[in-house]
């Protein structure tokens, strides 16, 4: 491949590297010229294009990023087509992430190229959560190195989800004088919590002295119809001959490891009896806030062993103590109810098809059509709302003076929808479950509408796209999870929410809103007809 100014009588077949303009028509950045695009080029005056010029031998960035995605062997992860040189993983399910690192490697220094990034070994992840990306970093690239990125992907298992099982889990309290029960109580609802996250039931407790045998005895009864025990002392571990290690062996189990290199969780026990994994729980695990507890049981929900090997691994990223990582769900999940939502307004376009007016400074009742949809936005069950503005900026935040809004500014507006998304989307605050887009030239859009939307996206449980839709046909606006954030960051040009609901295969739901969700203002006669006054 060649890559720089090409005079236009050549390029023909090249692949822009820039967006361009020639009169009415915009060539996206990566698009591939035709015979007419060179005409149109050269009749505008354009006389060469920084482009890429591809040799016999190459294939071009969705064609090569696809065939590794597909030599590919993997479990409980789904590919989606490729699109700007990319394919994008998901989870298919809820579990715990495991890559086969020396591969990711090996295929990562074939060229600068070609490119494999992945979540970190061990990672919990959500269904539909995105857990690798391929990507090629040229326009094109040498089919031999594709072709050595294949063979590598051919020795087996690069990686997988492995979906959290809905074990049965047993719980044992020991009790020592002082000992409140609500401290008991507390820790039993803390464990459900944590097992419910992952599909787990809390199916029995027994609270015991704190001696060896009504442990083991305690332990033999609840590992005859459960596939897991835990183990919570009233006093923590202070030897390996202490209560619970040594409850496990006389219950006829083995105790496989005490004690493991994660702060907090350094008192963890586990062992094994008739079959079932017994944890012996550090202090800690009484907290929702992560610990080592954590990362030993949610490997066995998966169905992933954990050796004695494997815990005397953890050191290295084990002090957790001050790193705030996983709080939620870590923390007991918050009522669908509670679900927060915020939205994005896009108020940053040119109204090209206006000839020179701003369609959103339009008046509607007296009032700028930007300002009248940003206080519908506010007056919904939204936590909050941004607006991105970046054609006419300062005359769109006049009209919204006095709002409580946040601004993003877009400095890349004329790049195209996708680069609004990613300004309004980067401003949203960290436990915003999903995010509404709603345009800003849409003047029959009332709160209650969007309420409606929230709403179903919360009874849903906050993992499907909600859409509007009148007469069956969908519209605006689009409310999308929080799962879909990491594929909005990578849309280029003018690509919006629409294309993510069609290619990352998530539930849609569609909600009837009547004509306020098909109604826009794109033209003169539009907005005339829709009651607005266009100003100069």
């Amino acid at each position: 491949m060649k890559f720089g100014p090409i005079p236009i009588e050549t390029a023909e077949g090249a692949v822009l590297a820039h967006a361009t303009t020639a009169g009415e028509r915009r060539f996206r950045k990566a698009h591939r010229l035709s015979a007419e695009d060179v005409a149109l080029l050269r009749a505008a005056g354009i006389s060469q294009v920084v482009a890429a010029v591809l040799a016999a031998d190459d294939l071009g960035e969705d064609a090569a990023a696809q065939e590794i995605a597909e030599s590919m062997v993997f479990r409980g992860i789904e590919a989606r087509p490729a699109a700007t040189g990319r394919v994008n993983l998901h989870a298919r399910a809820s579990g715990i992430f495991t890559v086969d690192a020396v591969m990711i490697d090996a295929i990562n220094a074939i060229d600068p190229a070609i490119t494999i990034a992945t979540l970190a070994q061990h990672a919990p992840v959500e269904k539909g959560q995105m857990v690798a990306t391929v990507k090629i970093i040229p326009f094109a690239v040498s089919s031999a190195l594709v072709d050595a990125a294949t063979e590598i992907c051919a020795g087996g298992e690069i990686f997988a989800v492995n979906a959290y099982q809905p074990v049965r889990v047993g719980v044992i309290q020991t009790v020592l004088p002082g000992i409140k029960p609500s401290v008991l109580d507390k820790t039993l609802r803390v464990t459900e919590a944590r097992l419910a996250r992952t599909g787990g039931r809390l199916t029995a407790e027994r609270r015991t002295p704190h001696e060896i045998a009504p442990v083991a005895e305690a332990a033999v009864s609840l590992a005859r119809d459960n596939d897991m025990v835990v183990i919570f002392g009233a006093s923590a571990m202070s030897d390996f001959a202490d209560v619970v290690p040594a409850a496990i062996e006389k219950a006829g189990g083995t105790v496989i490891r005490a004690g493991m290199p994660v702060d907090p969780g350094n008192l963890l026990v586990l062992g094994m009896l008739d079959g079932k994994r017994v944890i012996g729980a550090p202090g800690c695990a009484r907290s929702p806030k992560e610990n080592g507890f954590d990362w030993v049981l949610d490997r066995l929900i998966a169905g992933l062993d954990v050796t004695a090997r494997d815990i005397a691994g953890m050191g290295v990223g084990g002090l957790l103590m001050e790193i705030p990582t996983r709080p939620q769900p870590r923390e007991p999940l918050p009522a669908k109810s509670q679900l927060k939502v915020g939205i994005v307004l896009l108020a940053a376009g040119r109204s090209s098809r206006m000839g020179g007016p701003n369609k959103l400074l339009a008046l509607f009742d007296g009032k700028p059509l930007v300002r009248r949809t940003a206080e519908r936005a506010l007056g919904s069950k939204a936590s909050g709302t941004i607006v991105v503005t970046g054609h006419q900026r300062e005359r769109v935040r006049t009209a919204l003076a006095g709002l409580d809004v946040t601004f993003a500014d877009n400095p890349d507006f004329t790049e195209g929808l996708s680069t609004s998304l990613k300004a309004g989307i980067a401003y949203l605050p960290e436990g915003c479950a999903g995010v509404m887009i709603v345009l800003g030239d849409m003047p029959g859009i009332a709160s209650d509408d969007l309420d409606r939307l929230i709403d179903t996206f919360r009874k849903a449980g906050g993992n499907s796209v909600v859409r509007a839709s009148h007469d069956g046909k969908r519209g605006n606006p689009v409310l999308l999870p929080r799962s879909l954030f990491p594929a909005i960051a990578h849309l280029e040009g003018d690509t919006g929410a629409r294309h993510l609901v069609e290619t990352e295969g998530l539930d849609v739901i569609d909600v009837e809103i009547g004509a306020a969700a098909s109604v826009d203002v794109d033209t003169r006669e539009a907005l005339e007809g829709a009651g607005g006054v266009l100003q100069d």
